[in-house]
Order: C-alpha cells, then structure tokens, then sequence
C-alpha cells in the first residue's frame, strides 16, 4: 500500500489558543485528529495527551494481526486513563477531555476509531460520505426525527457532546472498518471544520485538482473565510495504489473461512 497525507492544525480567527492536535506519521499508517474540550483551558493538554499515546502505542505494537481494531480501541482506552490520571495530579484541569479519530491501515482495509464530533470522511470515485457519527445530542434529535439537520447551523445545542476522551472511567470507542481502493480519500477534521464548511463545499474542494497540501490549506482557508470561531484541524490521506499481494491474501482467507 501506498499513502500521501498532509494535515494542518489552525487557531481560527476568534479563539487565542489551539486546543486540537494531530498526527500524520506515513511510516506507522497512522493518522489522528484531536480537539481538546473543557477544563480550565487545558483541552491542548488532553488532545496532546491523546495523540502522543496513539503515538506510542503504535510504535510500541509488535505483534502481528488481520484486524487492528484492538489496537485502535486501545488507544482510545489508554488515552482516556492517562487523561484521568492527568486530571488526578492537576485537579485544576478536571473536566478536560478531548473528541479524536485515529485512522490506520492495513491488509488493504481501513480501520477508523471515533469518539465525540470530530468527523473521519471518505471520497470515493466522487461519492462523499460520512463514515463517522457525531456523539452528540443534535445527532441524537436527527435520529429520532425530533430536527432536520438543516435546522442545525445555529441551534443551541451545536456544540453539545455527550462522549469524550477522558470524561469517564471507560470510554466507549466507536470502530468502523472496510476495503480500500487506489484514489481514496480520507478526511479526519474537528468540528472547526465542519460547523463552518458544509459537505457539498468540503465535496468540491476534495475533487479539485490542486495537490494534497494546498487542498488541505484551501479547507482551512474556508472554514476561516466562513468565520473561523473554532480551532481548525484537517488530515487529508490518499491511497496512492492498493498492494495486489493484500488482495490475494484476503481472497484465500476468506476461501479458507468460507466466506
């Protein structure tokens, strides 16, 4: 497998300090985004936290398995005890957390870990779609037909998330996981994005021609042209070309399994 990726982390144009974080590390297929949430200005400090352990967990991985999702959630569980225990040393910073995705690879499929409203996306042969759910109680109201998500922009509740990173003694960690194919394009990003840019333009800037680094400034650009009110992170990661060898060894596992 083959991978470009780029990412950018930006203050906005009304907040003075940056609470996201990310991490764009080719060599260990491992991308992650960070927006660090509450607790006496110190969420840089939760979302720092989180991707130094995504960090140090995957560097630290020896072993040898099909599906790395056990190793994604570990992240996610790891991250929120050290936050916890953060927390513990410095009580001035309780309530801190921090929302992340954690994307990786391998064996041709991708493996996504989500907690929060951070957004992990996927643009195939021009389809956008959504791979992640907000842990949000608008998104709970979406789903139960009570608000169209239209109505969203500037609703009170925007901003409301019911899951983080380091909230709770056991974080739940959503994983999704499929086949990859050479194009593919996956967007991690905070809601500083997202609240300021909507899909369709995210869509068009995805499909442009510009190269990985200057589509990802132009997001950015975007969300800061939109208003900017939040911290802005974006990862962008293109799978250049699929290992055909990945792709004979899941056609005879399946043989084998039956599948």
């Amino acid at each position: 497998m083959e991978f470009q990726a780029y990412g950018i982390s930006d203050v906005g144009c009304v907040r003075s300090n940056n609470e996201d974080a990310y991490l764009v590390r080719d060599d260990l297929n491992l991308y992650v985004v960070a927006d660090g949430v509450g607790g006496a200005a110190a969420g840089e400090v939760a979302s720092r936290l989180f991707v130094e352990g995504c960090e140090q967990e995957f560097e630290g991985y020896s072993g040898w398995n099909e599906d790395y999702s056990p190793l994604i959630s570990r992240c996610f569980l790891n991250a929120n005890q050290s936050i916890l225990d953060h927390t513990k040393q410095h009580p001035e910073t309780k309530g801190m957390g921090c929302t992340a995705e954690v994307l990786t690879f391998f064996n041709n499929e991708y493996y996504v870990g989500h907690v929060g409203d951070s957004r992990t996306y996927l643009f195939r042969e021009g389809i956008f779609t959504q791979l992640t759910k907000d842990h949000s109680y608008l998104q709970e109201q979406i789903d139960l037909g009570l608000i169209r998500k239209e109505e969203t922009s500037n609703h009170w509740l925007k901003n409301a998330i019911y899951r983080a990173v380091g909230h709770i003694d056991e974080v739940e960690v959503d994983v999704h996981s499929g086949r990859i194919k050479t194009g593919d394009c996956f967007l991690l990003c905070s809601d500083g994005l997202t609240d300021m840019v909507d899909d369709i333009e995210i869509q068009q800037v995805l499909q442009s021609t510009p190269s990985i680094t200057e589509r990802t400034q132009m997001l950015v650009n975007l969300a800061k042209e939109n208003g900017g009110k939040d911290n802005i992170t974006v990862v962008l990661c293109e799978v250049i070309n699929v290992d055909g060898m990945g792709q004979v060894f899941s056609q005879l596992k399946n043989r084998f399994l039956g599948k």
